[in-house]
């Protein structure tokens, strides 16, 4: 079976990206797409000879779910990896590709869900947060978890440090997950994610 297409939509520098990109992942990537015509992220893509698209925010929602599930089409994804997208992807793009597009988030989902989950974990006082990879479904890092890593809190810990030491953990978990996936395959049944 030939390896899925996969393409990474992104919204900011593009680390999680970058990782892809420097992995054995690459040759599966076909395109990478923004929300933002100046994300960093981007210029790595096109560096790493990565066809590249921008579908900007617009003031219809629907409209610009119907973009993006348009652009996804056009370059025939198998699956879908949101890397740093800041962006709520609505019904036509779940229901497109549904149990197909693959999200990191830098926090132990359930636990601090949302754009601010690194500032919520610090503010908690917890003592372990992490990073979680799950199947994106209709609600906000609700969806079926795939793989974590815990990532210790120390006492001084601000955002900024550890949202960078939760990033290294977040990198080389987004690339074995999707190596597996690669190789095996995956099937979600229900709330469980299975390999192969």
């Amino acid at each position: 079976m030939p390896d899925p297409r996969i393409v990474v939509l992104v919204s900011g520098a593009g680390t999680l990206l970058q990782a892809l990109l420097d992995s054995g992942i690459r040759k599966s990537i076909v395109a990478v797409g923004s929300d933002q015509p100046e994300a960093p992220a981007l210029a790595r893509a096109r560096a790493g000879d990565v066809p590249t698209f921008v579908v900007p925010m617009a003031d219809d929602r629907e409209e610009w779910n119907r973009d993006v599930v348009e652009h996804l089409q056009a370059h025939e994804a198998d699956l879908v990896v949101t890397a740093g997208f800041m962006r709520v992807l609505g019904e036509p793009v779940i229901e497109a590709f549904k149990n197909r597009i693959i999200n990191s988030h830098p926090a132990l989902l359930p636990s601090f869900p949302g754009a601010h989950a690194v500032r919520d974990a610090v503010e908690s006082g917890v003592k372990v947060t992490g990073c979680t990879i799950h199947i994106v479904d209709e609600g906000v890092d609700t969806g079926p978890i795939v793989a974590q890593c815990p990532v210790a809190v120390e006492d001084s810990d601000t955002v900024e440090s550890l949202h960078e030491r939760i990033k290294e953990h977040e990198r080389t978990l987004l690339v074995d997950v999707l190596g597996r996936i690669v190789r095996e395959g995956v099937s979600v049944h229900g709330r469980t994610v299975v390999f192969g």
